[in-house]
């Protein structure tokens, strides 16, 4: 790489926008509901608590009882009618059972049918993040032609860089490629 502090700026923010990308959608393939019980799936869900919103991760403890069953053990009993309720309301697709003590989640044995859908989601998903990732290599790729339009970087610099944010590119693409087809691997084991 060149010794120039807008190229290692901009490849700074590279890794870090890529980085990112990638979290996103291992946070996103985290929530994605499979046929197993994951805490994961939770994660997004806001539960209305003393007079504001409050994540239900951090209302109560969240475990796994067997291989299809979660369950939500609240610090504050109050709180299971309201923290129900936002489990409905948030679509996962699973009806909370409310035992007075604890709410218990069951998560229902996926079709085959329903495993290709996850599929596919999984698959846009990934397209997504690939994208994003396409747009980073574009963001550092304009950066390098304007160092080159105005003079601070030779030609043969600029090409020395961009050979650099392509390998780096493509160490992340094929990061998010295994990420997807275990993701997919991972759906269609039943």
């Amino acid at each position: 790489m060149v010794e120039n502090e807008k190229v290692e700026e901009m490849s700074l923010e590279l890794e870090e926008k890529s980085e990112n990308t990638i979290k996103a959608l291992e946070g996103d393939y985290g929530a994605l509901r499979t046929g197993r019980a994951n805490p994961n799936i939770l994660n997004k869900i806001e539960v209305e608590a003393y007079g504001g919103m409050s994540k239900l991760i951090e209302l109560g403890n969240i475990s796994t009882l067997d291989a299809r069953t979660l369950q939500v053990n609240l610090w504050d009993k109050s709180l299971l009618k309201a923290t129900e309720k936002a489990i409905l309301q948030s679509n996962i697709g699973i009806t909370p059972v409310n035992n007075g003590n604890v709410i218990l989640l069951t998560f229902p044995v996926m079709t085959e049918e329903r495993r290709k859908e996850l599929v596919k989601q999984a698959k846009k998903m990934g397209e997504d993040a690939k994208v994003a990732l396409r747009n980073h290599r574009r963001e550092a790729m304009d950066v390098l032609k304007k160092l080159k339009t105005s003079k601070e970087l030779s030609e043969d610099e600029v090409a020395g860089c961009e050979a650099e944010v392509e390998k780096t590119v493509s160490g992340y693409m094929s990061t998010l490629e295994s990420i997807i087809s275990a993701k997919e691997k991972e759906l269609m084991s039943i």
